[in-house]
């Protein structure tokens, strides 16, 4: 098989926030140029550039948006907080309606300032879902509730694992809440094996995402993920258990990662598809 032959990068999708030093325009002619069908987008650069044009844009250039990023952030206490976080949230189904994905991911949020109830934190998400699901699912947008590292659970995200993650989703309809199985969150859990299994048996999972976990972790943990094959992460693993568990969709890398945005661009497109098929293929 030469480089040229796309044909094995079928469902394949690389992130918006993986090459975030390209403007939208340049980003959609660089994954076409290199054979790549998908792309994940994100809320601020999209609206940024018109909801609309965005739509045009990559439908124009026919790639297929596998997920918007990102809704969430359901934890707060405060009413204000609460009615605005559902009003974003609503805003956010919409705006992944307009683009074309049936998929948004949703980032649950961590504990309010001076919480210290995660199980009370993730009942407000529960309340939250219960007013969003029904939303979303009459406008054809599946909610995918991404479990992200423990690390993040005071301040960003208080579910940590897919069992977490599905005793939330499974209170409502597959249809209109799923999950998200994500490498770099994921890969350290011994249970991560049957969340797969339980989840693909319900028939929630809404996207497979990929990022390797390098160690040490780089100056801010947050835009710590590892390009496909630098890190600990058994990628192929992975892939045969969301195969297993029966997940036909896309594929979505999403790397947040200083030294890949002071790359050029479209060197870091070029690359991901050479390590998704050095490394997971």
């Amino acid at each position: 098989m030469t480089t040229t032959d796309t044909t094995d990068l079928a469902g394949f999708s690389i992130n918006q926030r993986t090459v975030k030093q390209l403007a939208l325009p340049e980003l959609v002619e660089g994954l076409t140029a290199h054979g790549v069908p998908g792309v994940g987008l994100w809320r601020e650069p999209v609206q940024e550039y018109g909801v609309a044009a965005a739509a045009r844009l990559v439908r124009d250039a026919g790639l297929a948006v596998t997920t918007l990023c990102r809704g969430g952030f359901l934890t707060a206490v405060d009413p204000a907080a609460r009615a605005a976080a559902l009003d974003d949230n609503r805003a956010a189904v919409d705006e992944a309606a307009a683009l074309g994905t049936d998929t948004l991911v949703l980032v649950s949020g961590g504990l309010p300032d001076g919480d210290k109830d995660l199980a009370g934190a993730r009942e407000r998400i529960a309340d939250a879902l219960a007013e969003l699901a029904p939303y979303a699912g009459e406008r054809g947008v599946r909610l995918a509730i991404e479990p992200l590292h423990p690390m993040f659970a005071s301040d960003r995200c208080v579910v940590s694992t897919l069992a977490q993650a599905l005793d939330l989703a499974e209170r409502f309809p597959a249809e209109q809440v799923g999950i998200v199985v994500d490498t770099y969150h994921l890969w350290w859990d011994d249970t991560v094996g049957a969340g797969i299994r339980r989840a693909g048996e319900g028939g929630r999972i809404h996207i497979f995402q990929l990022a390797d976990w390098i160690t040490p972790l780089p100056e801010g943990v947050l835009n710590g993920r590892g390009q496909i094959g630098d890190g600990s992460v058994d990628m192929r693993w992975f892939r045969d258990e969301v195969a297993k568990a029966g997940y036909t969709g896309p594929v979505e890398v999403e790397i947040f990662n200083e030294d890949l945005w002071a790359r050029d661009g479209r060197e870091v497109i070029a690359e991901t598809a050479a390590r998704y098929r050095a490394h997971v293929l």
